[in-house]
Protein backbone atom coordinates (compact mmCIF):
# COMPACT_ATOMS: atom_id res chain seq x y z
CA UNK A 1 0.00 0.00 0.00
CA UNK A 2 1.07 3.32 -0.55
CA UNK A 3 2.61 5.88 2.60
CA UNK A 4 -1.04 7.36 2.33
CA UNK A 5 -2.77 4.54 2.56
CA UNK A 6 -1.43 3.83 5.92
CA UNK A 7 -2.50 7.04 7.27
CA UNK A 8 -5.59 8.39 5.09
CA UNK A 9 -7.26 11.34 5.20
CA UNK A 10 -9.94 11.23 7.33
CA UNK A 11 -12.97 13.58 7.28
CA UNK A 12 -14.54 12.53 10.55
CA UNK A 13 -17.41 15.60 9.55
CA UNK A 14 -18.46 13.11 6.93
CA UNK A 15 -18.38 9.67 8.64
CA UNK A 16 -21.59 8.32 9.96
CA UNK A 17 -22.00 5.33 11.73
CA UNK A 18 -23.44 2.26 9.53
CA UNK A 19 -26.89 3.73 9.18
CA UNK A 20 -29.94 2.06 8.52
CA UNK A 21 -30.40 1.94 4.91
CA UNK A 22 -27.02 0.07 5.15
CA UNK A 23 -28.19 -2.22 7.34
CA UNK A 24 -31.04 -3.74 5.42
CA UNK A 25 -28.55 -4.49 2.38
CA UNK A 26 -27.71 -7.91 1.98
CA UNK A 27 -24.61 -7.16 0.70
CA UNK A 28 -20.93 -9.43 2.18
CA UNK A 29 -19.28 -5.41 2.22
CA UNK A 30 -21.81 -4.10 4.01
CA UNK A 31 -20.60 -5.93 7.39
CA UNK A 32 -17.03 -3.88 6.80
CA UNK A 33 -18.49 -0.20 7.63
CA UNK A 34 -20.29 -1.81 10.65
CA UNK A 35 -16.83 -3.25 12.00
CA UNK A 36 -15.50 0.50 11.15
CA UNK A 37 -17.97 1.41 13.69
CA UNK A 38 -17.90 -0.77 16.28
CA UNK A 39 -13.74 -1.40 16.18
CA UNK A 40 -12.59 1.70 14.03
CA UNK A 41 -8.74 0.98 15.04
CA UNK A 42 -8.42 -2.43 15.65
CA UNK A 43 -5.91 -3.57 13.38
CA UNK A 44 -8.12 -5.85 10.12
CA UNK A 45 -5.15 -6.29 8.34
CA UNK A 46 -1.34 -7.08 9.11
CA UNK A 47 1.59 -8.05 7.21
CA UNK A 48 5.24 -8.11 7.97
CA UNK A 49 6.79 -5.16 5.99
CA UNK A 50 10.44 -5.21 7.10
CA UNK A 51 12.68 -7.26 10.06
CA UNK A 52 14.90 -5.67 11.68
CA UNK A 53 18.87 -6.68 11.98
CA UNK A 54 18.21 -8.69 14.94
CA UNK A 55 16.02 -10.43 12.81
CA UNK A 56 12.60 -9.30 14.71
CA UNK A 57 9.92 -9.09 12.03
CA UNK A 58 8.42 -5.33 11.89
CA UNK A 59 4.26 -5.17 10.88
CA UNK A 60 2.10 -2.79 9.29
CA UNK A 61 -1.19 -2.62 9.55
CA UNK A 62 -4.48 -1.47 8.18
CA UNK A 63 -7.38 -0.64 10.97
CA UNK A 64 -11.25 -1.22 10.33
CA UNK A 65 -11.74 2.39 9.37
CA UNK A 66 -9.21 2.60 7.02
CA UNK A 67 -9.55 -0.62 5.48
CA UNK A 68 -13.39 0.17 5.24
CA UNK A 69 -12.71 4.02 3.98
CA UNK A 70 -9.81 2.32 1.19
CA UNK A 71 -12.53 0.67 -0.42
CA UNK A 72 -14.62 3.27 -0.98
CA UNK A 73 -11.93 5.53 -2.50
CA UNK A 74 -11.49 2.42 -4.83
CA UNK A 75 -15.56 1.95 -5.46
CA UNK A 76 -15.03 5.56 -6.71
CA UNK A 77 -12.33 5.22 -8.88
CA UNK A 78 -13.51 2.39 -10.36
CA UNK A 79 -16.94 3.57 -10.87
CA UNK A 80 -15.14 6.55 -12.62
CA UNK A 81 -13.90 4.42 -15.09
CA UNK A 82 -16.87 2.28 -16.09
CA UNK A 83 -16.59 -0.19 -13.45
CA UNK A 84 -20.68 -1.15 -12.69
CA UNK A 85 -23.22 -3.30 -10.74
CA UNK A 86 -23.02 -6.81 -12.69
CA UNK A 87 -20.06 -6.39 -14.44
CA UNK A 88 -17.78 -9.63 -14.39
CA UNK A 89 -14.39 -8.45 -13.25
CA UNK A 90 -11.67 -10.85 -13.36
CA UNK A 91 -9.49 -9.99 -10.14
CA UNK A 92 -5.89 -11.49 -10.07
CA UNK A 93 -4.19 -10.22 -6.82
CA UNK A 94 -1.80 -11.76 -4.57
CA UNK A 95 -2.35 -12.01 -1.14
CA UNK A 96 -1.54 -8.48 0.17
CA UNK A 97 -4.11 -5.30 1.75
CA UNK A 98 -4.54 -5.04 -2.27
CA UNK A 99 -6.45 -7.92 -2.94
CA UNK A 100 -8.47 -7.19 0.38
CA UNK A 101 -9.37 -3.82 -0.46
CA UNK A 102 -9.99 -4.48 -4.25
CA UNK A 103 -12.82 -7.17 -3.70
CA UNK A 104 -14.81 -5.53 -1.08
CA UNK A 105 -14.47 -2.40 -3.26
CA UNK A 106 -16.44 -4.31 -6.04
CA UNK A 107 -18.59 -5.76 -3.59
CA UNK A 108 -19.79 -2.41 -2.19
CA UNK A 109 -20.18 -1.34 -6.25
CA UNK A 110 -22.49 -4.52 -6.82
CA UNK A 111 -19.98 -5.65 -9.50
CA UNK A 112 -19.08 -9.40 -9.17
CA UNK A 113 -15.34 -10.42 -8.86
CA UNK A 114 -14.15 -13.26 -10.78
CA UNK A 115 -12.09 -14.95 -8.35
CA UNK A 116 -9.30 -18.12 -9.78
CA UNK A 117 -6.26 -19.93 -7.89
CA UNK A 118 -3.55 -19.50 -10.29
CA UNK A 119 -2.11 -22.77 -9.33
CA UNK A 120 -4.45 -24.93 -11.60
CA UNK A 121 -1.79 -24.49 -14.35
CA UNK A 122 -1.98 -21.54 -17.39
CA UNK A 123 -4.11 -23.16 -19.92
CA UNK A 124 -6.34 -24.44 -17.76
CA UNK A 125 -6.79 -20.99 -16.38
CA UNK A 126 -7.40 -19.50 -19.55
CA UNK A 127 -10.02 -21.79 -20.61
CA UNK A 128 -11.96 -21.32 -17.13
CA UNK A 129 -11.28 -17.11 -17.78
CA UNK A 130 -12.39 -17.46 -21.31
CA UNK A 131 -15.76 -18.93 -20.42
CA UNK A 132 -16.87 -16.14 -18.11
CA UNK A 133 -16.49 -13.39 -20.55
CA UNK A 134 -15.50 -10.72 -17.87
CA UNK A 135 -16.09 -7.03 -18.93
CA UNK A 136 -13.06 -5.80 -16.62
CA UNK A 137 -9.45 -7.26 -15.91
CA UNK A 138 -7.46 -6.23 -12.25
CA UNK A 139 -4.57 -7.81 -12.22
CA UNK A 140 -0.96 -7.33 -11.21
CA UNK A 141 1.89 -7.11 -14.61
CA UNK A 142 2.32 -10.73 -14.99
CA UNK A 143 -1.65 -11.00 -14.92
CA UNK A 144 -1.87 -8.69 -17.68
CA UNK A 145 1.50 -10.31 -19.58
CA UNK A 146 -1.53 -13.38 -20.05
CA UNK A 147 -4.19 -11.54 -21.11
CA UNK A 148 -1.83 -10.05 -23.58
CA UNK A 149 -0.42 -13.35 -24.62
CA UNK A 150 -3.63 -14.99 -25.15
CA UNK A 151 -6.34 -12.06 -26.12
CA UNK A 152 -9.11 -14.27 -27.38
CA UNK A 153 -9.71 -15.21 -24.40
CA UNK A 154 -10.49 -11.91 -23.08
CA UNK A 155 -11.98 -10.18 -25.79
CA UNK A 156 -14.79 -8.99 -23.56
CA UNK A 157 -12.61 -6.76 -21.47
CA UNK A 158 -12.72 -3.03 -21.75
CA UNK A 159 -11.57 -1.74 -18.94
CA UNK A 160 -8.19 -3.33 -17.67
CA UNK A 161 -6.70 -1.98 -14.46
CA UNK A 162 -2.56 -2.80 -13.21
CA UNK A 163 -1.92 -3.10 -9.93
CA UNK A 164 1.66 -1.91 -9.99
CA UNK A 165 3.61 -0.73 -13.15
CA UNK A 166 2.53 -0.85 -15.87
CA UNK A 167 4.28 -1.80 -18.77
CA UNK A 168 3.16 -0.96 -22.58
CA UNK A 169 -0.64 -2.16 -22.58
CA UNK A 170 -3.78 -0.16 -22.66
CA UNK A 171 -5.94 0.81 -19.11
CA UNK A 172 -5.21 2.04 -15.76
CA UNK A 173 -2.57 2.64 -12.93
CA UNK A 174 -4.68 1.30 -9.93
CA UNK A 175 -2.45 4.05 -8.05
CA UNK A 176 -4.23 6.66 -10.35
CA UNK A 177 -7.74 5.55 -9.26
CA UNK A 178 -7.58 5.83 -5.42
CA UNK A 179 -8.13 9.71 -4.55
CA UNK A 180 -6.48 11.18 -1.24
CA UNK A 181 -10.06 12.71 0.17
CA UNK A 182 -12.36 10.02 1.82
CA UNK A 183 -15.64 10.05 0.43
CA UNK A 184 -18.38 7.88 1.64
CA UNK A 185 -19.64 5.41 -1.01
CA UNK A 186 -23.18 4.57 -1.59
CA UNK A 187 -22.87 0.85 -1.48
CA UNK A 188 -25.20 -0.86 -4.43
CA UNK A 189 -28.75 -1.87 -2.84
CA UNK A 190 -28.17 -5.64 -3.63
CA UNK A 191 -30.88 -8.22 -2.38
CA UNK A 192 -30.32 -12.18 -1.14
CA UNK A 193 -30.56 -13.65 -4.89
CA UNK A 194 -28.49 -10.71 -6.73
CA UNK A 195 -24.47 -12.55 -8.12
CA UNK A 196 -22.04 -11.62 -5.74
CA UNK A 197 -19.17 -13.34 -7.16
CA UNK A 198 -17.29 -16.31 -9.59
CA UNK A 199 -15.11 -18.62 -7.78
CA UNK A 200 -13.66 -21.53 -9.73
CA UNK A 201 -13.65 -25.03 -8.10
CA UNK A 202 -10.35 -26.95 -8.02
CA UNK A 203 -10.98 -29.21 -10.92
CA UNK A 204 -9.42 -32.17 -9.32
CA UNK A 205 -11.94 -34.68 -10.38
CA UNK A 206 -12.61 -32.89 -13.67
CA UNK A 207 -12.53 -29.42 -15.48
CA UNK A 208 -12.67 -26.64 -13.17
CA UNK A 209 -16.33 -25.27 -12.83
CA UNK A 210 -16.93 -21.35 -12.37
CA UNK A 211 -20.08 -21.51 -9.43
CA UNK A 212 -21.71 -18.36 -9.08
CA UNK A 213 -22.18 -17.13 -5.54
CA UNK A 214 -25.34 -14.75 -4.65
CA UNK A 215 -24.81 -12.37 -1.73
CA UNK A 216 -27.57 -14.26 0.28
CA UNK A 217 -25.15 -17.17 0.23
CA UNK A 218 -21.83 -15.24 1.37
CA UNK A 219 -24.32 -13.89 4.01
CA UNK A 220 -25.33 -17.27 5.46
CA UNK A 221 -21.96 -18.30 5.04
CA UNK A 222 -20.72 -15.16 7.36
CA UNK A 223 -23.45 -15.87 9.97
CA UNK A 224 -23.06 -20.03 10.16
CA UNK A 225 -19.34 -19.13 11.11
CA UNK A 226 -19.66 -16.90 13.68
CA UNK A 227 -22.47 -19.32 15.23
CA UNK A 228 -20.75 -22.15 14.36
CA UNK A 229 -17.28 -22.03 15.88
CA UNK A 230 -17.83 -18.92 18.22
CA UNK A 231 -16.51 -16.10 16.48
CA UNK A 232 -15.64 -12.76 18.03
CA UNK A 233 -15.11 -9.15 16.72
CA UNK A 234 -11.65 -8.41 17.56
CA UNK A 235 -10.01 -12.00 17.25
CA UNK A 236 -6.87 -12.47 15.22
CA UNK A 237 -6.70 -14.63 11.97
CA UNK A 238 -3.90 -16.40 10.14
CA UNK A 239 -5.27 -17.31 7.28
CA UNK A 240 -3.55 -19.41 4.61
CA UNK A 241 -6.09 -19.82 1.86
CA UNK A 242 -6.80 -16.17 0.69
CA UNK A 243 -10.60 -16.92 -0.22
CA UNK A 244 -11.03 -18.12 3.35
CA UNK A 245 -9.48 -14.64 4.46
CA UNK A 246 -11.90 -12.60 2.58
CA UNK A 247 -14.07 -13.74 5.55
CA UNK A 248 -12.33 -11.90 8.20
CA UNK A 249 -13.36 -8.16 8.00
CA UNK A 250 -16.74 -9.57 7.73
CA UNK A 251 -16.75 -11.25 10.75
CA UNK A 252 -14.50 -8.54 12.50
CA UNK A 253 -11.36 -10.79 12.93
CA UNK A 254 -7.80 -9.43 12.30
CA UNK A 255 -6.37 -11.06 9.39
CA UNK A 256 -2.79 -11.53 9.65
CA UNK A 257 -1.34 -12.09 5.84
CA UNK A 258 1.16 -14.83 6.31
CA UNK A 259 4.72 -14.95 4.37
CA UNK A 260 3.83 -18.41 2.26
CA UNK A 261 2.97 -19.39 -1.40
CA UNK A 262 -0.24 -20.34 -0.78
CA UNK A 263 -0.15 -22.77 -4.09
CA UNK A 264 2.33 -24.28 -2.24
CA UNK A 265 1.14 -25.00 1.49
CA UNK A 266 3.00 -28.70 1.64
CA UNK A 267 6.46 -26.46 1.88
CA UNK A 268 5.36 -23.71 3.57
CA UNK A 269 8.00 -22.97 5.80
CA UNK A 270 6.85 -23.62 9.63
CA UNK A 271 8.85 -20.95 11.85
CA UNK A 272 7.65 -18.04 9.42
CA UNK A 273 3.91 -19.38 10.72
CA UNK A 274 5.08 -20.33 14.29
CA UNK A 275 6.48 -16.77 14.45
CA UNK A 276 3.07 -14.69 13.01
CA UNK A 277 1.02 -16.90 15.12
CA UNK A 278 3.25 -16.08 18.40
CA UNK A 279 4.04 -11.95 17.60
CA UNK A 280 0.45 -11.20 16.88
CA UNK A 281 -1.19 -13.33 19.33
CA UNK A 282 -3.09 -14.85 16.75
CA UNK A 283 -5.97 -17.08 18.38
CA UNK A 284 -7.62 -18.15 14.92
CA UNK A 285 -5.89 -19.97 12.18
CA UNK A 286 -6.87 -21.89 9.01
CA UNK A 287 -4.31 -24.22 7.41
CA UNK A 288 -4.91 -27.26 4.85
CA UNK A 289 -4.25 -30.53 5.95
CA UNK A 290 -0.57 -30.56 4.32
CA UNK A 291 0.24 -26.94 5.88
CA UNK A 292 -0.76 -28.19 9.65
CA UNK A 293 1.57 -31.25 8.65
CA UNK A 294 4.19 -29.74 7.72
CA UNK A 295 3.51 -26.83 11.34
CA UNK A 296 2.68 -29.70 13.45
CA UNK A 297 6.00 -32.08 12.69
CA UNK A 298 8.46 -28.88 13.27
CA UNK A 299 5.94 -28.42 16.25
CA UNK A 300 6.45 -31.56 18.04
CA UNK A 301 9.98 -32.02 17.02
CA UNK A 302 10.75 -28.47 18.67
CA UNK A 303 8.29 -28.36 21.67
CA UNK A 304 6.06 -25.60 19.92
CA UNK A 305 3.28 -23.93 22.15
CA UNK A 306 0.31 -21.66 20.70
CA UNK A 307 -1.01 -20.25 23.75
CA UNK A 308 -2.93 -17.77 22.36
CA UNK A 309 -5.37 -20.07 19.62
CA UNK A 310 -8.09 -20.81 20.52
CA UNK A 311 -9.16 -22.85 17.52
CA UNK A 312 -7.67 -24.21 13.95
CA UNK A 313 -9.17 -24.91 11.10
CA UNK A 314 -8.46 -27.30 8.39
CA UNK A 315 -10.41 -28.12 5.16
CA UNK A 316 -9.38 -29.51 1.76
CA UNK A 317 -9.30 -32.89 2.37
CA UNK A 318 -9.44 -35.47 5.41
CA UNK A 319 -6.96 -34.57 8.27
CA UNK A 320 -5.09 -37.74 9.50
CA UNK A 321 -5.46 -38.01 13.10
CA UNK A 322 -1.23 -38.14 13.43
CA UNK A 323 -1.71 -34.69 11.99
CA UNK A 324 -4.89 -33.49 14.76
CA UNK A 325 -3.05 -34.96 17.42
CA UNK A 326 0.86 -33.02 16.62
CA UNK A 327 -1.15 -30.03 16.16
CA UNK A 328 -3.19 -30.03 19.31
CA UNK A 329 -0.24 -30.95 21.70
CA UNK A 330 0.95 -27.18 20.42
CA UNK A 331 -2.41 -25.83 21.90
CA UNK A 332 -3.99 -25.35 25.15
CA UNK A 333 -6.08 -28.37 26.58
CA UNK A 334 -9.58 -26.19 25.45
CA UNK A 335 -8.33 -25.63 22.16
CA UNK A 336 -9.43 -27.68 19.08
CA UNK A 337 -8.94 -28.22 15.79
CA UNK A 338 -11.68 -28.15 13.44
CA UNK A 339 -12.56 -29.93 10.20
CA UNK A 340 -15.99 -28.90 8.41
CA UNK A 341 -16.67 -30.75 5.44
CA UNK A 342 -17.89 -28.62 2.05
CA UNK A 343 -17.16 -27.32 -1.06
CA UNK A 344 -16.86 -24.43 -3.43
CA UNK A 345 -20.76 -25.26 -3.92
CA UNK A 346 -21.63 -25.91 -0.09
CA UNK A 347 -19.54 -24.52 2.24
CA UNK A 348 -19.76 -24.87 5.37
CA UNK A 349 -22.10 -28.37 5.39
CA UNK A 350 -20.67 -30.10 8.55
CA UNK A 351 -18.38 -29.87 11.57
CA UNK A 352 -16.49 -31.78 14.17
CA UNK A 353 -13.88 -30.90 16.42
CA UNK A 354 -10.35 -32.63 17.25
CA UNK A 355 -11.53 -33.72 21.04
CA UNK A 356 -14.45 -35.62 19.70
CA UNK A 357 -11.99 -37.44 16.44
CA UNK A 358 -8.86 -38.63 18.71
CA UNK A 359 -11.17 -39.41 22.15
CA UNK A 360 -14.02 -41.31 19.48
CA UNK A 361 -14.20 -41.36 16.04
CA UNK A 362 -10.78 -41.63 14.93
CA UNK A 363 -10.45 -45.46 16.30
CA UNK A 364 -13.67 -46.11 14.29
CA UNK A 365 -11.75 -44.27 10.87
CA UNK A 366 -8.74 -46.48 11.20
CA UNK A 367 -10.52 -49.36 11.84
CA UNK A 368 -12.08 -48.42 7.41
CA UNK A 369 -15.17 -46.84 9.25
CA UNK A 370 -14.51 -43.91 7.01
CA UNK A 371 -13.71 -40.32 8.17
CA UNK A 372 -16.48 -38.82 10.44
CA UNK A 373 -16.63 -35.06 9.47
CA UNK A 374 -19.61 -34.28 11.92
CA UNK A 375 -22.82 -33.01 12.42
CA UNK A 376 -24.84 -30.65 10.20
CA UNK A 377 -24.18 -26.81 10.36
CA UNK A 378 -27.32 -25.05 10.97
CA UNK A 379 -29.31 -24.56 8.12
CA UNK A 380 -28.32 -27.54 6.62
CA UNK A 381 -29.83 -30.33 5.69
CA UNK A 382 -27.80 -33.50 4.48
CA UNK A 383 -29.06 -37.01 2.88
CA UNK A 384 -27.45 -40.01 1.66
CA UNK A 385 -29.33 -41.40 -1.53
CA UNK A 386 -28.54 -44.20 -3.46
CA UNK A 387 -25.61 -44.25 -6.07
CA UNK A 388 -25.96 -42.82 -9.53
CA UNK A 389 -23.92 -41.44 -12.53
CA UNK A 390 -26.88 -40.43 -14.20
CA UNK A 391 -28.81 -37.00 -13.80
CA UNK A 392 -31.62 -37.12 -10.98
CA UNK A 393 -34.52 -35.01 -12.63
CA UNK A 394 -36.43 -34.52 -9.27
CA UNK A 395 -36.12 -34.36 -5.52
CA UNK A 396 -38.07 -37.51 -4.19
CA UNK A 397 -37.89 -38.93 -0.42
CA UNK A 398 -37.22 -42.29 -1.89
CA UNK A 399 -34.35 -41.68 -3.20
CA UNK A 400 -33.27 -41.76 0.43
CA UNK A 401 -30.98 -44.87 2.13
CA UNK A 402 -31.64 -46.07 5.90
CA UNK A 403 -28.95 -44.77 8.44
CA UNK A 404 -25.91 -46.19 8.25
CA UNK A 405 -26.03 -46.88 4.68
CA UNK A 406 -23.34 -46.00 2.10
CA UNK A 407 -24.11 -43.57 -0.88
CA UNK A 408 -23.97 -40.46 -2.23
CA UNK A 409 -23.87 -36.98 0.04
CA UNK A 410 -26.92 -34.70 -0.71
CA UNK A 411 -27.53 -31.15 0.78
CA UNK A 412 -29.84 -27.87 0.85
CA UNK A 413 -29.62 -25.08 2.91
CA UNK A 414 -28.53 -21.18 2.49
CA UNK A 415 -24.90 -21.95 1.94
CA UNK A 416 -25.37 -23.91 -1.30
CA UNK A 417 -25.04 -22.80 -4.61
CA UNK A 418 -27.71 -22.98 -7.29
CA UNK A 419 -25.96 -23.51 -10.76
CA UNK A 420 -22.52 -23.52 -12.52
CA UNK A 421 -22.06 -20.27 -15.10
CA UNK A 422 -19.97 -22.71 -17.45
CA UNK A 423 -21.49 -25.71 -18.08
CA UNK A 424 -25.31 -26.38 -17.67
CA UNK A 425 -24.30 -29.77 -18.17
CA UNK A 426 -22.64 -30.13 -14.90
CA UNK A 427 -25.56 -27.98 -12.89
CA UNK A 428 -27.63 -30.83 -14.55
CA UNK A 429 -25.31 -33.51 -13.28
CA UNK A 430 -25.00 -31.81 -9.72
CA UNK A 431 -28.05 -30.19 -8.84
CA UNK A 432 -31.69 -31.49 -8.14
CA UNK A 433 -34.57 -29.51 -8.14
CA UNK A 434 -36.70 -29.44 -5.28
CA UNK A 435 -40.36 -27.50 -4.29
CA UNK A 436 -38.39 -25.35 -2.06
CA UNK A 437 -35.39 -24.89 -3.57
CA UNK A 438 -32.10 -27.25 -4.74
CA UNK A 439 -30.05 -30.21 -3.46
CA UNK A 440 -26.46 -30.58 -4.47
CA UNK A 441 -24.78 -33.27 -4.95
CA UNK A 442 -21.42 -33.02 -3.20
CA UNK A 443 -19.41 -35.68 -5.68
CA UNK A 444 -18.76 -37.83 -2.21
CA UNK A 445 -19.81 -41.14 -0.35
CA UNK A 446 -20.91 -41.43 2.59
CA UNK A 447 -22.90 -42.53 5.81
CA UNK A 448 -24.86 -41.00 8.78
CA UNK A 449 -24.56 -42.97 12.19
CA UNK A 450 -27.31 -43.27 14.48
CA UNK A 451 -26.06 -39.83 16.09
CA UNK A 452 -26.63 -38.06 12.99
CA UNK A 453 -22.63 -37.80 12.11
CA UNK A 454 -21.78 -38.08 8.50
CA UNK A 455 -18.81 -40.13 7.95
CA UNK A 456 -17.15 -39.80 4.86
CA UNK A 457 -15.59 -42.49 2.63
CA UNK A 458 -14.30 -40.55 -0.63
CA UNK A 459 -15.42 -39.53 -4.06
CA UNK A 460 -18.05 -41.05 -5.70
CA UNK A 461 -15.88 -40.97 -8.54
CA UNK A 462 -13.07 -42.85 -6.72
CA UNK A 463 -15.23 -45.64 -6.00
CA UNK A 464 -13.80 -48.91 -7.37
CA UNK A 465 -16.74 -51.64 -8.81
CA UNK A 466 -15.59 -55.27 -8.88
CA UNK A 467 -17.22 -57.80 -9.84
CA UNK A 468 -17.92 -59.27 -5.94
CA UNK A 469 -18.43 -55.52 -4.67
CA UNK A 470 -17.71 -52.00 -4.58
CA UNK A 471 -15.04 -50.59 -2.54
CA UNK A 472 -14.56 -47.03 -1.00
CA UNK A 473 -11.63 -44.93 -1.08
CA UNK A 474 -11.48 -43.39 2.15
CA UNK A 475 -12.13 -46.84 4.46
CA UNK A 476 -9.99 -49.19 2.38
CA UNK A 477 -6.78 -46.66 2.62
CA UNK A 478 -7.32 -46.44 6.02
CA UNK A 479 -6.22 -50.10 6.76
CA UNK A 480 -2.94 -49.56 5.06
CA UNK A 481 -2.35 -46.22 6.20
CA UNK A 482 -1.55 -48.01 9.83
CA UNK A 483 0.98 -49.34 9.06
CA UNK A 484 3.92 -46.87 10.26
CA UNK A 485 6.09 -46.02 7.31
CA UNK A 486 3.35 -45.24 5.41
CA UNK A 487 2.38 -41.50 4.78
CA UNK A 488 -0.57 -42.59 2.91
CA UNK A 489 -2.44 -44.62 -0.09
CA UNK A 490 -4.88 -44.64 -2.91
CA UNK A 491 -6.80 -46.99 -3.92
CA UNK A 492 -7.74 -46.86 -7.84
CA UNK A 493 -9.36 -49.67 -10.24
CA UNK A 494 -7.31 -50.83 -13.14
CA UNK A 495 -9.84 -51.44 -15.98
CA UNK A 496 -13.71 -50.61 -16.66
CA UNK A 497 -16.65 -50.92 -14.23
CA UNK A 498 -18.43 -53.50 -13.24
CA UNK A 499 -14.98 -55.75 -13.97
CA UNK A 500 -12.34 -53.40 -12.04
CA UNK A 501 -9.89 -54.54 -10.22
CA UNK A 502 -8.50 -52.97 -6.90
CA UNK A 503 -4.89 -51.71 -6.62
CA UNK A 504 -3.21 -49.81 -4.00
CA UNK A 505 -0.44 -47.00 -4.36
CA UNK A 506 1.83 -46.55 -1.09
CA UNK A 507 3.68 -43.44 -0.41
CA UNK A 508 6.11 -43.93 2.07
CA UNK A 509 6.78 -41.69 4.86
CA UNK A 510 10.25 -40.25 4.47
CA UNK A 511 10.57 -39.29 8.15
CA UNK A 512 10.13 -43.05 9.00
CA UNK A 513 11.81 -44.95 6.64
CA UNK A 514 15.37 -45.04 5.43
CA UNK A 515 16.84 -44.76 1.75
CA UNK A 516 17.94 -48.34 1.61
CA UNK A 517 13.89 -49.57 2.77
CA UNK A 518 12.86 -46.62 -0.05
CA UNK A 519 14.89 -48.70 -2.49
CA UNK A 520 14.28 -52.07 -1.63
CA UNK A 521 10.84 -51.79 -0.45
CA UNK A 522 9.59 -55.68 -0.39
CA UNK A 523 9.49 -56.20 3.51
CA UNK A 524 7.42 -53.30 4.10
CA UNK A 525 5.03 -54.32 0.70
CA UNK A 526 5.01 -58.02 2.45
CA UNK A 527 3.84 -56.61 5.44
CA UNK A 528 1.19 -54.40 3.83
CA UNK A 529 0.13 -57.50 1.86
CA UNK A 530 -0.76 -59.55 5.13
CA UNK A 531 -2.72 -56.42 6.51
CA UNK A 532 -4.88 -55.90 3.85
CA UNK A 533 -5.49 -59.86 3.73
CA UNK A 534 -6.10 -60.12 7.20
CA UNK A 535 -9.12 -57.27 7.20
CA UNK A 536 -12.40 -58.05 5.24
CA UNK A 537 -12.82 -54.11 3.47
CA UNK A 538 -9.66 -55.09 1.48
CA UNK A 539 -8.70 -59.03 1.12
CA UNK A 540 -9.29 -58.58 -2.60
CA UNK A 541 -6.67 -56.19 -3.19
CA UNK A 542 -4.17 -58.33 -4.39
CA UNK A 543 -1.91 -55.70 -6.08
CA UNK A 544 0.23 -53.23 -4.27
CA UNK A 545 2.61 -50.93 -5.42
CA UNK A 546 4.78 -47.97 -4.40
CA UNK A 547 4.93 -44.13 -5.57
CA UNK A 548 7.33 -42.22 -5.24
CA UNK A 549 4.89 -38.83 -4.81
CA UNK A 550 1.72 -38.59 -5.63
CA UNK A 551 0.00 -35.95 -7.68
CA UNK A 552 -2.22 -34.09 -5.52
CA UNK A 553 -4.01 -30.52 -5.73
CA UNK A 554 -2.55 -27.18 -6.40
CA UNK A 555 -4.81 -25.16 -3.96
CA UNK A 556 -4.78 -27.57 -0.72
CA UNK A 557 -1.70 -29.96 -1.71
CA UNK A 558 -4.21 -32.35 -0.01
CA UNK A 559 -6.79 -34.12 -2.27
CA UNK A 560 -4.76 -36.67 -4.26
CA UNK A 561 -5.09 -37.02 -7.86
CA UNK A 562 -6.47 -40.71 -8.47
CA UNK A 563 -7.29 -40.51 -11.95
CA UNK A 564 -3.63 -40.00 -12.65
CA UNK A 565 -2.27 -42.95 -10.12
CA UNK A 566 -5.25 -44.81 -11.86
CA UNK A 567 -3.95 -44.25 -15.84
CA UNK A 568 -0.44 -44.99 -14.16
CA UNK A 569 -1.15 -48.26 -12.89
CA UNK A 570 -3.17 -49.32 -16.48
CA UNK A 571 -0.31 -48.39 -18.29
CA UNK A 572 2.54 -50.11 -16.30
CA UNK A 573 1.05 -53.53 -16.04
CA UNK A 574 2.12 -55.26 -13.06
CA UNK A 575 5.69 -54.27 -11.58
CA UNK A 576 8.40 -55.93 -9.82
CA UNK A 577 7.15 -54.31 -6.32
CA UNK A 578 3.70 -55.48 -7.02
Amino acid sequence: MTKDSLNPVISDSNRTAADSATTAIVNVAAHLPRMAALQPDTPALVWRSDRRRDGQAVYSHLTFRQLDEETDRYAHGFESIGVRRGMRTILMVRPSPEFFALTFALYKIGAVPVLIDPGMGKLRMVDCLKSIEAEAFIGIPIAHVLRCMFPSAFKNVRVCVTVGRRFGWRGHRLGDLRGDAWRRYEMAETKPTDPAAIIFTTGSTGPPKGVLYEHGMFDAQVRILREQFGIEPGEVDLPTFPLFALFDPALGMTAVIPEMDPTRPAFVDPTLIIEAVLDRHVTHMFGSPALLNRVGRYGEANGVRLPSVRRVISAGAPVPPATLRRMSKMLNDDAQVFTPYGATEALPVASIGSHEILRETAAISEQGGGTCVGRPVAGAIVRIIRISDDPILKWSDELCLASGEIGEIVVKGPMVTKRYLTSESATHMAKIPDDDGVWHRMGDVGRIDQQGRIWFCGRKAHRVVTTSGTLFTIPCEAIFNRHPKVFRSALVGVGDAPKQRPLIWIELDHDATSAAERRRPQAILAELRRMGVDNSLTASIDVIRIHPGFPVDIRHNAKIFREKLAAQASSHGRSSVD
